[in-house]
């Protein structure tokens, strides 16, 4: 039809609309138009090379600390565990409370800022080699591949229609994964609630509602995002993808083919001269296509669902070296590197550029503060309020009586060993603290203690009425450790 744009596209869903276009010479006609697109699965060549090497060294050390951290045992608890319940959070020596969310607050702003820097400097070498969705993709692929074969083999069996052994190679496979997905959830659960309470909860059948759902949850995330959407997750979900482009520029590591050397391309055999026939090194093999998990061909240029794995840097490579031709035809390089044709050399000098220093100086100063804090941060903590049922009260009592003031507050014990703690109160000359003055706490315990504060009735009527600054001071005799709260005396008109 006159106007129409032709979608070039492999495969059309069946779900659209028809539009009519009346035309007075022709008569009326209806088009069909896809609202969307349906594309054909992907099934990855299994490849190898240094860089299938390192992707499958991230995935063994980020699994090794996901599913091995649970187990760890830190004195009588478990070495990392966020106790929503008790609103406490545990990292090995570290127990932190929701007062110290500063600290959570800091470290997402470092991983940020990390992203930003190594994006900046290597594009996206977190999605191909550090990213979850990644790294369970290629722990699934890899069950894919041990149950039902290769690539080929993968291809033929999804075509040919349901038998016995159809059936009993997808029921082994789709049993793996759940069986990986729901333990992915169990460890996930067990960040906060205990694993050997998750385990004796399940052997007994008194595994708690909230607990089952997240389980089952992330279990269903896991097993869906890696076994079925893969690829469209990075492409369509992950915003990663859509913003990268603000981090980029000419001089940022991308993996590049290298169009100059290897067009025009073309098949040709081993040891025939292919500059006699007018061909570049490309044997347009199609295997850096057939490696790839989401579908690209890199020969195209840079791509957004490119996620920088380097699988067809690796199966290139293979290919260049069974021709006897140089190695890297497909290679991390720059846009300006690729252009003006630089060294290696003159690449890695590039990258010490304005944008990458700035990012490397507030990294590290955030860095540098959170670990002085952390490091210097007190044993325990302290937050002191006012009772608010009465500002002052007049309390009977010889020379006149005395003006008593009352608060509360909250010592928390920061460690995993018992502290006593001393409290004084000054900033008034005469104020005493009348009450408890020594605290005891156990290990990790957080306790609210009330404290009357009293002045003499003959010294407050020295002060104007109104409210009056003091001190309370908590000490740990046994580290030295002091901590000083501010807070006010009222004296009542």
């Amino acid at each position: 039809m006159s106007g129409a744009c032709p979608i070039n596209r492999p495969a059309l869903a069946n779900k659209g609309e028809y539009v009519s276009h009346p035309n007075p010479a022709e008569g009326s006609s209806k088009t069909y138009i896809p609202m969307f697109v349906s594309e054909a699965t992907i099934h990855p060549r299994s490849v190898q090379g240094k860089y299938a090497r390192l992707r499958w060294l991230t995935v063994w050390l980020t699994q090794l600390v996901f599913y091995g951290m649970p187990w760890l045992q830190w004195g009588q608890r478990q070495a990392v565990l966020f106790d929503l319940e008790a609103r406490r959070f545990y990292l090995f020596d570290l127990v932190l409370y929701p007062q110290d969310f500063i600290y959570l607050a800091v470290l997402l702003i470092i991983c940020a800022l990390s992203l930003f820097l190594v994006t900046a400097v290597a594009g996206r070498v977190w999605c191909g080699y550090a990213c979850p969705q990644t790294v369970y993709s290629e722990i699934f692929m890899w069950i894919e591949r041990k149950v039902e074969g290769d690539r080929q083999r993968r291809i033929k069996l999804d075509a040919q229609r349901w038998n016995a052994k159809k059936l009993s190679l997808k029921g082994i496979k789709h049993l793996l994964w759940l069986s990986l997905a729901l333990w992915t959830g169990l460890t996930f659960v067990a960040y906060f609630t205990p694993m050997h309470t998750l385990l004796a909860e399940i052997q007994g059948f008194s595994l708690g509602l909230w607990e089952m759902f997240w389980i089952l949850f992330y279990g269903f995330a896991t097993y869906g995002n890696a076994g079925f959407m893969r690829e469209q997750v990075c492409k369509y979900m992950c915003p990663y993808a859509r913003f990268q482009s603000a981090m980029f520029d000419k001089d940022t590591l991308i993996i590049s083919y290298d169009e100059r050397r290897g067009e025009p391309r073309g098949s040709r055999g081993k040891g025939q001269d292919a500059r006699s026939k007018g061909l570049g090194d490309c044997v347009d093999c199609t295997l850096c296509v057939q490696v790839c998990p989401t579908g690209i061909d890199i020969r195209k240029g840079l791509q957004y669902e490119c996620i920088g794995c380097a699988a067809c840097i690796d199966v290139c490579n293979g290919v260049m070296k069974k021709l006897d031709y140089a190695p890297g035809l497909i290679r991390y390089s720059t846009q300006q590197a690729l252009a003006n044709g630089w060294s290696n050399s003159q690449i890695w000098r590039r990258l010490s550029r304005p944008r990458v220093l700035m990012y490397s100086a507030v990294w590290g100063l955030i860095c540098a503060a959170w670990l002085v804090s952390i490091t210097m941060r007190h044993d325990f903590r302290v937050d002191v309020v006012r009772d608010r049922a009465v500002l002052a009260r007049i309390v009977a009592g010889a020379s006149g009586g005395m003006i008593e003031n009352v608060y509360r507050a909250q010592l928390m014990n920061a460690t995993d060993r018992p502290l006593q703690l001393q409290i004084t109160a000054n900033g008034l000359p005469g104020l005493q603290l009348n009450g408890e003055k020594l605290v005891k706490l156990e290990a990790t315990e957080s306790e609210w203690v009330v404290l009357r504060l009293d002045l003499p009735a003959e010294n407050a009527a020295q002060l104007k009425p109104g409210s009056h600054p003091i001190e309370l001071k908590i000490y740990n005799p046994e580290s030295g450790e002091t901590v000083l709260e501010k807070s006010a005396f009222y004296i009542p008109r």
